[in-house]
């Protein structure tokens, strides 16, 4: 207990926007108080834990291994206490923060955008902040508190967070209503006859699912565009001769599209809910977390 006789509640606060910020200048604006204030802080820090916890770079400061090691228990120390001292009288209208939420465009469009009159009717002082979805970044995100919540398919759900399904999704042939195959036999010859457009959104893949279904019945499909979302690619099928395999429901939201039923058989997906367990037992997260269904 020696190393922690000295250490209030501020300093804690103060190491972590500081494993966050990496700047003591940006942490001091965080934290609304002076550079000399933080630097202060941050050498009581050091004299009690006996270690420079933050080393200067050339971008500011880098964490020792210390620092990394202290970062995940103080964090949930914080995270407990502030949960602890949640009143027992939770009122969603009363809500005035910050919700971070990993989404791509096609639950960005799904999921945020419906639900988003329910937030404003029930938490208008609720504010959602959308960022786009990075897989590889996702769990150290979220256990770094830079996200509360995303939305995601199993696949991509990291084990060690928790998650809810919110709705299972199926995919629809589409193209646009004056194409000129438009009125063919929506087989899978027709379907194999134009070119095809396809969402890569780490960029540059020209095949998928849909690709491997029809290699298993020796067919191919052509595909001619890789476009980083769904909705530049429905704009880009309703202008074009171009055929494209996509979620049913945005396929529902672009007018002028001839939508198909697939006429192989590929598999769906989940669209999960994800959050970490720091945030498991707060009540407005928890609250937060219920309003999200469809």
């Amino acid at each position: 207990m020696s190393g922690l006789k000295n250490i209030d509640l501020n300093l804690l606060k103060v190491f972590l926007t500081l494993m966050e910020e990496q700047n003591v200048s940006r942490a001091a604006e965080v934290l609304s108080v002076s550079q000399p204030a933080v630097s202060g802080m941050l050498n009581r820090l050091r004299q009690n834990l006996n270690d420079p916890l933050f080393v200067r770079s050339q971008r500011g400061i880098v964490p020792t291994v210390r620092a990394q090691a202290l970062a995940g228990p103080v964090r949930r120390i914080l995270d407990e206490l502030d949960t602890a001292l949640q009143p027992d009288d939770f009122d969603p209208q009363k809500v005035s923060m910050t919700l971070n939420v990993a989404v791509t465009d096609y639950s960005l469009n799904t999921v945020i955008t419906p639900l988003l009159p329910r937030f404003r009717e029930l938490a208008p002082e609720l504010k959602i902040a959308c960022h786009w979805l990075n897989e590889s970044t996702l769990a150290e995100k979220m256990e770094r508190g830079d996200l509360d919540l995303a939305l995601v398919t199993p696949e991509t759900t990291p084990l060690d967070l928790k998650s809810r399904l919110l709705f299972e999704e199926h995919y629809v042939w589409v193209m646009r209503q004056a194409h000129p195959l438009a009125e063919a036999a929506p087989d899978v010859t027709t379907f194999c006859q134009a070119g095809h457009a396809i969402v890569s959104y780490n960029g540059g893949a020209f095949s998928g699912i849909t690709d491997e279904k029809l290699r298993e019945l020796g067919l191919s499909r052509n595909v001619v565009l890789s476009v980083p979302g769904f909705f530049v690619l429905l704009d880009m099928v309703r202008t074009s001769d171009l055929f494209a395999v996509v979620p049913a429901r945005i396929a529902r939201q672009v007018p002028d599209l001839k939508v198909l039923p697939l006429p192989v058989d590929v598999p769906g997906f989940a669209k999960h809910l994800v959050w970490h367990g720091r945030t498991h037992h707060s009540p407005v997260h928890g609250w937060i977390r219920e309003a999200f269904r469809l």
